[in-house]
């Protein structure tokens, strides 16, 4: 592996997620293996578990580990060509990634859509420049359209609590106060797809994600039919895709609550965190025993673990 940009950089994701279940079983197993490396962390947008989590994988794996927050701590990037530098544009991408990456063996980046310009959005041009840029393997943390990392954990999530060998996953939408990206949603349908579980989307009518992504999911508008019979319930807002970065409901009637839950197949709980309480997801649901977002955030630490691990022994 070179890269991890999205699910097309596994070969394996079965093995992968075997990988993680051993980091986790002994995380510190493979501490020589980073030393005198150093893992760079960049992130454009806040963070809490993806900080921390991949943070600590490389302190597992014996790296030095630097963090920089472009959002209060860089100079405002440049990301276009041929563009005249005469305005708020400190610095260009050009110079910023290939630095970085005179730095750092492994860089990790985190950088969101605008949510203005879907054909930009989609072309991932952030973290594209700094593959090409910066010269060295790159690590995607979040981009405008994918959560590779995440998706890894929330499979290696199922693997772990699963009853049936091909349990029956849905993802969920459901109401949010902001427009965010698809990104954790394509992702996670990605990943799903790929791991061969019976996959469910549900969904309003015009928040359907791209068919680039979701493959061959069954897609329902109606919460209830896609609950009957679930062992997984996935739930994560997006904006709309078809009417791009919009907010077109707040429907209250989507939120995962005891009632929709109790049609399952006495279903997990999911979420990637963080999570609005009571708009999102109920109290109930979110703090039952039937909720593994704890677990499911605590396994990001050992998903980036294998993803830098797979990079540093393939060199």
């Amino acid at each position: 592996m070179k890269n991890f940009l999205n699910v097309h950089d596994v070969e394996d994701i079965h093995a992968l997620v075997d990988g993680a279940l051993l980091c986790k079983q002994n995380p510190r197993a493979d501490h020589e293996l980073g030393k005198g490396k150093t893992l760079g962390l960049i992130f454009m947008n806040p963070s809490l578990r993806t900080r921390l989590s991949t943070q600590k994988a490389g302190r597992n794996l014996g790296m030095d580990v630097m963090v920089m927050n472009f959002s209060g701590e860089g100079w405002a990037l440049e990301t276009e060509e041929g563009v005249i530098m005469n305005g708020d544009k400190a610095e260009h991408i050009k110079e910023a990634a290939a630095v970085i990456g005179a730095y750092c063996d492994i860089i990790g980046l985190r950088s969101f859509p605008s949510l203005k310009d879907r054909k930009s959005d989609y072309t991932d041009h952030v973290i594209n420049e700094f593959v090409r840029y910066a010269g060295v393997p790159i690590v995607n943390l979040e981009s405008a359209t994918v959560h590779p990392c995440q998706s890894l954990a929330d499979v290696l999530t199922i693997e772990e609590t699963k009853e049936a060998g091909k349990p029956k996953v849905v993802l969920t939408w459901v109401p949010h106060p902001r427009p965010l990206p698809q990104s954790v949603g394509n992702s996670f349908a990605e990943w799903i797809n790929r791991a061969g579980y019976e996959f469910v989307i549900a969904n309003p009518e015009g928040y359907d994600l791209s068919g680039d992504f979701t493959g061959n999911a069954a897609v329902v508008h109606e919460p209830e039919e896609a609950y009957a019979g679930a062992d997984y319930i996935y739930a994560k807002n997006w904006s709309s895709y078809e009417q791009y970065g919009q907010v077109l409901s707040q429907d209250e009637k989507w939120m995962v609550d005891e009632r929709k839950m109790n049609l399952t197949n006495n279903a997990k709980f999911m979420h990637c965190l963080p999570v609005r309480r009571n708009v999102v997801v109920s109290d109930a649901v979110i703090d039952s025993e039937n909720s593994v977002v704890i677990r499911e955030a605590a396994n990001r630490e050992f998903a980036a673990q294998a993803v830098l691990k797979q990079i540093l022994s393939h060199g």
